[in-house]
């Protein structure tokens, strides 16, 4: 299937690894030229390196901390001489640390919020006025399956994430008439570092998989490959969905 990515810019937040490196790898393949970001140049510089020998595409990288305004600043300063514009954003963020309520202190609740929904909305207003221009454009925000199904131990997660719904839903009603579709995509248990790192902290998900009707915990090309389809031609039609790509993990209708 041809998804009539070939020509477009897409920028990828926190992609020099896990979940976002997956989903900038199978922009490329899809013939779309890809801006990664994150914090660490020797990372990126070593994913840019990555999907280029495996896909042939154009990928570019610069580095900036998407919690700060100068962060920020200074990924978007690359946009002209690298993309040119951006026709699919794709926010992700990593993901605040794993605890219960009485764990946290405000500065923690703060943090999260610069981490997970300032970001992702500063990111967004970067992106939207060019996109109108173009009458054309795609917003996924990566977010998790804890928005859905809360995960306990990450009560930050499981809370903050959740307000992003509530965006992309608006977003979508509001961007729609210039053919800017919006949407959410929701990872389950995937093999990342990230996982990993929750699971040495949480023994209780290493039996996650009996919680699974498919089995067993995802690989991130799964998940990209959903990304990848939001961000395309043929999912001109969807807008406004949160997509949970979690094997089945979550039980409600």
């Amino acid at each position: 299937m041809d998804l009539g990515l070939k020509g477009k810019k897409a920028l990828v937040m926190a992609s020099s690894k896990g979940l976002g490196k997956a989903v900038a790898r199978e922009l490329a393949r899809e013939c779309a030229s890809v801006l990664i970001c994150s914090r660490t140049e020797e990372d990126l510089a070593s994913a840019a390196a990555e999907i280029i020998s495996e896909t042939g595409s154009s990928v570019y990288f610069a580095v900036g901390d998407v919690t700060t305004i100068k962060g920020r600043k200074a990924i978007m300063d690359t946009v002209p001489n690298t993309l040119g514009h951006v026709d699919i954003l794709v926010t992700n963020t990593g993901g605040p640390p794993f605890g219960s309520f009485e764990e946290h202190s405000l500065k923690s609740w703060q943090n999260a919020y610069k981490q997970l929904l300032e970001s992702t909305v500063a990111m967004i207003q970067h992106v939207v006025p060019e996109m109108k221009k173009r009458k054309w454009g795609r917003i996924i925000t990566i977010t998790s399956q804890a928005v859905k199904q809360p995960v306990d131990g990450l009560v930050l997660s499981n809370s903050v994430r959740a307000s992003l719904l509530g965006l992309v839903k608006t977003l979508a009603t509001e961007l729609g008439s210039y053919n800017i579709t919006v949407n959410n995509v929701m990872p389950g248990y995937t093999e990342t570092d990230r996982l990993i790192g929750l699971m040495e902290k949480n023994p209780d998900l290493s039996s996650v998989t009996k919680e699974i009707p498919l089995g067993r915990i995802a690989q991130p090309e799964e998940f990209a490959a959903a990304v990848t389809f939001l961000a395309s031609k043929r999912a001109g039609y969807i807008t406004g969905v949160s997509l949970p790509v979690d094997g089945g993990w979550i039980k409600g209708i």
